[in-house]
């Protein structure tokens, strides 16, 4: 697999250097274009040691004429022989050239000539990032179906604390690979409930009760299953996530309206995924306005939220139910507990007292409790990885049932 990585000038340039080792590794012949920016950063001979190919670094660089009329029309070369081209660090300007069609060096030149996939993985200041230029850049960009990894978020070379580091190389690279890939559909005339994110329950108008639950999982379990054929209903508590390609999204905030928007689409749901992290209590009658500070002490009566995955598994006939469990202790008891209660075929549990994985990290490790089966221990991968051994399961655990049905 041949893959154009184009490198933006910014401090993370560095870390481009890694993603072209990570791409080697898994067997791509990478290709590297530089702009004059991104060699102030870091030189040209690095990506040439690591990848064991020539490094482009412009247009027109000091050339005899028959190499100057070569080079004219090189970028035609590099887009056909190349399979992806991936933009990492995706600056500010370059997001705006490319939105633009600007074209005066290489990587703008080669990127409209490109016809395969683009993925680009942006890297800029948190202000810079969250401009209404840079954003409408990258809607229109993505409205073109180019693929973007996400910033995070953390203390950047600025010295600022927000969104904008670059994704790390190795989650990059899965993407890039997963677009490489062809494309399974097993899941085509499946229709796919997914819950995720957190929920917000209401103290009064400016404060609520919630979690730190990223919504990254469901989100990443959507995603694959739309790219799999499943036409996929995504009901989504409050994230900073963008809409995966190819999902119908239903946006709620408390728990209530999860349930409400969850049984209006169960209707026509061949599978329910239930990855939300509910909020357990919410107040009742929460006054309509701002609770003023006082010096002393108060308390607050909760009540309990609807359990939304018991509901379900006491109306589900014969859809598959697959529900979550995070917890800190006894995880293989609880989940297997949630399991029988809840009616559920499956619950994934994960131990959210972990460092790295879990709740807001891109990481997570899992263990699969499975009815009529031991459980499955799905090694520490990315979320992304986690969610296509979710399905691979939630496949084969269909079959199972079926058979079962069948006798």
């Amino acid at each position: 697999m041949n893959v154009v990585v184009g490198v933006g000038g910014g401090i993370a340039a560095y870390k481009a250097a890694e993603l072209a080792r990570a791409l080697g590794e898994r067997g791509c012949a990478v290709n590297t274009v530089m702009t004059r920016s991104a060699q102030e950063f870091v030189r040209p001979l690095t990506f040439a040691a690591l990848t064991g190919r020539k490094v482009i670094t412009d247009l027109f660089a000091d050339r005899s004429a028959d190499e100057v009329l070569a080079s004219s029309v090189e970028h035609i070369r590099v887009a056909r022989e190349n399979q992806l081209l991936i933009v990492a660090p995706a600056t500010a300007d370059l997001l705006a050239r490319f939105a633009n069609g600007l074209a005066d060096d290489f990587l703008t030149t080669l990127y409209l000539a490109f016809s395969g996939p683009v993925l680009i993985a942006p890297a800029m200041n948190a202000q810079m990032w969250n401009h209404p230029a840079t954003q409408a850049n990258l809607a229109l960009l993505k409205a073109r179906g180019v693929e973007v990894v996400e910033p995070g978020s953390g203390p950047l070379a600025c010295g600022e604390v927000g969104a904008g580091r670059l994704a790390e190389p190795g989650l990059i690279a899965e993407r890039a690979l997963a677009l490489l890939a062809p494309a399974r559909r097993d899941f085509e005339g499946e229709t796919v409930l997914i819950t995720a994110g957190p929920t917000q329950e209401a103290l009064d108008p400016v404060r609520f009760i919630s979690n730190r639950s990223s919504g990254k999982m469901g989100y990443a379990l959507a995603e694959d299953a739309a790219r799999r054929g499943a036409r996929v209903v995504l009901v989504s508590g409050p994230v900073n996530l963008a809409a995966p390609a190819g999902v119908e999204i239903v946006h709620v905030r408390s728990a209530a309206d999860m349930r409400n928007a969850v049984l209006e689409q169960l209707t026509a749901a061949t599978m329910v995924i239930k990855s939300a992290a509910v909020a357990d209590y919410y107040l009742e009658n929460a006054p309509p306005q701002k609770m003023k500070k006082a010096a002393m002490r108060m308390s607050i009566e909760l009540s309990p939220t609807p359990d939304i995955l018991a509901e379900v598994g006491r109306i589900k006939g014969d859809r598959l139910l697959i529900g979550f469990a995070a917890e800190t202790q006894n995880l293989a008891a609880e989940a297997r507990r949630k399991l029988e209660t809840k009616n559920a075929d499956m619950i994934v549990g994960n131990l959210v007292s972990q460092e790295g994985v879990g709740l807001e990290s891109d990481m997570n490790e899992v263990i699969l409790v499975r009815r009529g089966a031991d459980p499955l221990a799905l090694p520490k991968a990315t979320k992304r990885q986690i969610a296509t051994q979710i399905l691979d399961e939630a496949l084969r655990l269909r079959l199972a049932l079926h058979a079962v049905t069948r006798s």
